[in-house]
């Protein structure tokens, strides 16, 4: 797939996740073949206000392969603004990613994720001021959902004035707002989006595994896969993917050193990053992706909750090993 000046290598891109795609997690990705990642999302308006939290989202010192940010917001003057401010910045990002599908409410209140989606002319606006702000070289893509709620299945006109106003790639979670992160997703609705624009368009929503990508991508006919929640604690999800897409034999599961290796790996580079204060309350939510299908899951889990030194990650692997 090319991207204007980009050319993107085969394999699952992996979505930004608030609270959870840091640097550490979005390297660890890409390092296991993840086509390109993509920041938290950070407040266009914040980001005007030189708010200094919004822009550290968006830094990386050491990208692993193609990187993304994303930026949120509901007016258009401000995105373009704040696009500006990150290039003054010298932020280096390869892709900027508009989001148009956060369902949190703290988001949708102040008009913007997936509130836009009722709002398609404005999306059109968003991105035309975008382009405007980035300039001719730089990818620029969407984020969405298929609309509001069913009354307001608004994906195809959305898509359309994206299209239209220079957008070069949407990603389409496949359920409303209003249903957030249930039932399963709408591929119909996908496929309809993907038919009405002729810019690439990738597929999002419950991938878990190779098999489950492929079948995605055969439903909808989309260019590509967006793969968020699935990947967390199974980073090697995407050279699965990669090896599924290619049509070549698929790496074989990780073993349990490989993954414990991986989990310390990553809480490391997030104390390293952050300091052990601000990354150990996050590295959490990160550990108690790892043990999932180990046995005594429940009470590994409990006590990745309690994780408050890095020294602490040693313990939980411990008892990892004498559980299995």
């Amino acid at each position: 797939m090319q991207l204007r000046n980009l050319q993107i290598p085969v394999g699952a891109v992996f979505a930004p996740m608030a609270g959870l795609t840091d640097a550490a997690c979005r390297h660890l990705m890409a390092d296991h073949g993840a086509a390109w990642t993509v920041s938290e999302m950070a407040s266009a308006k914040a980001l005007n206000f030189n708010d200094q939290k919004s822009f550290a989202l968006l830094k990386d010192k050491n990208p692993h392969g193609l990187y993304a940010i994303q930026l949120f917001g509901a007016e258009p003057e401000t995105l373009a603004k704040a696009i500006l401010l990150v290039k003054e910045k010298g932020i280096k990002f390869d892709i900027l990613d508009i989001n148009m599908g956060c369902p949190a409410p703290k988001i949708t209140s102040s008009g913007a994720g997936s509130r836009l989606l009722l709002d398609p002319p404005l999306c059109g606006r968003m991105v035309a001021a975008a382009r405007k702000a980035l300039g001719d070289d730089t990818p620029l893509t969407v984020k969405t959902r298929i609309g509001w709620d069913a009354e307001n299945l608004t994906g195809v006109e959305v898509a359309k004035q994206v299209e239209a106003n220079g957008a070069d790639l949407i990603a389409v979670h496949g359920r409303t707002r209003e249903q957030m992160y249930i039932p399963p997703i709408d591929t119909a609705a996908i496929a309809s989006v993907k038919q009405a624009v002729r810019i690439p368009v990738l597929a999002n929503g419950d991938v878990t595994d190779a098999d489950g990508a492929l079948a995605l991508l055969q439903e909808t006919g989309c260019d590509g896969v967006m793969i968020g929640r699935g990947a967390l604690g199974d980073p090697w999800l995407f050279a699965q993917v990669r090896a599924a897409l290619l049509g070549e034999e698929r790496p074989p599961e990780p073993t349990l050193n490989q993954r414990m290796a991986a989990l310390r790996a990553q809480i490391y580079e997030m104390c390293e990053e952050k300091g052990e204060w601000a990354a150990m309350p996050q590295a959490r939510s990160q550990a108690m992706h790892y043990m999932k299908g180990l046995r005594g899951a429940a009470s590994l889990r409990r006590y990745c909750s309690m994780l408050e030194h890095f020294t602490d990650v040693d313990r939980l692997i411990e008892a990892v090993y004498r559980l299995q």
